[in-house]
């Protein structure tokens, strides 16, 4: 099914917004899959946004945001809900082995459809918690999941010694950051903008803290 030109034209110029170049093939499989998730959500409620306009600006447009900071070839997306950030992610810059893990299993069998429909190579959704996810990744993202001290608390096994943890968040969490667990330090706070956004929105990138020399 072919996008309306509404949606492509609100994509790519978010896309030039955003300093992005992607791949007309690319831009095609992002505007599928906001048809696939337009079509699921109306029997799984899968997003409270079913508006296509708004899916394309605060669920793709928004994903993408932190595409610059991404990176290592094993990701892991906690909490992703239909696929956001790990699946636009995915999308966009294909080649790394991506997990997306929720406990929904809803949005897990769309996730899987996605997946199917969508041809991606070496992306997989599990049903499960985090804290019951086993491996190491290079880079974990996370989205509108948890607080600080719970998303790093439950998952903060799954980074790899010199990964990092990308949280997205909408206002400064200075608070959180107090309550952020031992071991883990605040690398930077960037202030993201989302092409026809409004509001704050912050992308943290957090690392392990490196162990005192004996």
């Amino acid at each position: 099914m072919t996008a309306p030109a509404s949606l492509r034209h609100q994509l790519e110029h978010g896309l030039t917004a955003l300093n992005l170049s992607l791949d007309d093939a690319v831009i095609e499989q992002l505007l599928a899959y906001q048809a696939l998730l337009q079509r699921w959500n109306a029997s799984y409620n899968l997003t409270a946004i079913r508006d296509p306009a708004e899916q394309i600006s605060r669920h793709i447009l928004d994903s993408l945001t932190i595409l610059p900071h991404v990176r290592g070839q094993r990701l892991a997306d906690i909490g992703t809900g239909p696929g956001l950030p790990g699946l636009i992610l995915a999308i966009a810059a294909p080649g790394r082995e991506v997990v997306l893990v929720d406990s929904n299993g809803k949005k897990v069998r769309f996730l899987r459809e996605a997946i199917r429909s969508l041809g991606l190579q070496g992306v997989r959704a599990i049903q499960s918690r985090v804290e019951q996810v086993e491996g190491e990744f290079d880079c974990i993202t996370a989205r509108a999941f948890a607080s600080l001290a719970d998303m790093l608390g439950w998952g903060g096994h799954l980074l790899a010694p010199d990964g990092l943890w990308l949280a997205m968040k909408g206002r400064h969490p200075d608070d959180e950051l107090e309550a952020m667990p031992a071991g883990f330090e605040l690398r930077r706070s960037i202030p993201l903008q989302v092409p026809g956004v409004e509001g704050e929105r912050h992308l943290l990138e957090i690392a392990r803290r490196p162990s005192p020399e004996c």
